[in-house]
């Protein structure tokens, strides 16, 4: 397989333009916060306000507070980052995940009410659209009859149909749409995850799941928001999906790229691809 350093990519180079924090133009089947958000928010506030929320508007006041909370990514210590009227934000001191504390997390049967609320189509010509900005990179550097995964494929798989009419073999999971888990017991030239990663209670463990399913020289594809920083955070419409817990950002993906011993390239605003060097590859 083509490697990323091979193909003049380092992540010197193509570290993503800042995102802008008005509201993208999303496929018809993503998320409508303005009508979803306030129709599931009786199951985030449900026991969860804090006395201390202070509104629509993040407050990042005590920002270098250290918090006795570790990164669920790095296992490092963190601290208070924001807080809106429904929840608090930490930030790792290491990797610089953001993430709420963990009595912010979301049963996984309220999870699925959430989910449920998407209408992704298959059919639906603006949703692969959304999606090519995944397999449009991806496909850059397979070959013919390359094996994928779907991690995260949700109620409604299309990135995985869309990779087999460009003639690619496909398995799709879910922890709640497509649960059998014996497809994580192989192994793939590529996986992908479409706005998964800022879903994970555990990520290191969801991650490294992933990870581990990765053939040496295979490419694991992920598309997430970026956090650029506090201020742009205050007002960022990704943060308010309650099933939305942890926010990676370019520091975030480096440090995971030390932590696999991977090679990285930022593509778009939102789509990081790593690659698994074989063991004994110099980096």
């Amino acid at each position: 397989m083509p490697s990323i350093r091979a193909a003049g990519r380092s992540p010197s180079s193509t570290v993503p333009a800042l995102q802008k924090t008005d509201t993208p133009q999303l496929a018809a089947g993503s998320f409508h916060y303005a009508t979803d958000y306030h129709r599931f928010s009786k199951y985030l506030t449900s026991g969860l306000r804090s006395e201390s929320s202070c509104g629509t508007i993040c407050d990042i006041k005590g920002s270098l507070v250290m918090n006795d909370i570790t990164c669920p990514l790095c296992n490092s210590p963190t601290q208070h980052y924001c807080e809106d009227k429904f929840r608090e934000y930490l930030q790792c001191m290491t990797c610089g995940l953001v993430f709420v504390p963990p009595k912010y997390l979301l049963s996984a049967q309220d999870e699925k009410i959430q989910y449920d609320f998407h209408e992704n189509d298959p059919s639906d010509v603006g949703y692969r659209k959304f999606l090519s900005r995944m397999s449009i990179p991806m496909t850059e550097f397979l070959k013919a009859g390359d094996h994928g995964l779907d991690f995260g494929s949700g109620p409604g798989p299309t990135l995985s149909l869309m990779f087999e009419e460009l003639g690619y073999k496909m398995e799709i999971y879910d922890p709640l749409y497509a649960t059998d888990e014996s497809v994580l017991e192989n192994q793939y030239d590529f996986i992908t995850a479409t706005e998964v990663v800022e879903h994970f209670h555990n990520p290191i463990k969801s991650l490294n799941k992933m990870w581990n399913c990765l053939k040496p020289d295979g490419y694991l594809g992920i598309m997430t928001k970026l956090v650029i920083d506090q201020t742009a955070f205050t007002n960022w419409h990704y943060k308010n999906d309650p099933t939305h817990v942890c926010f990676f950002s370019t520091k975030t993906f480096n440090w995971l790229t030390n932590h696999w011993q991977a090679e990285i390239v930022f593509r778009e605003n939102d789509v990081i691809i790593l690659q698994k060097m074989k063991p004994g590859s110099q980096i």
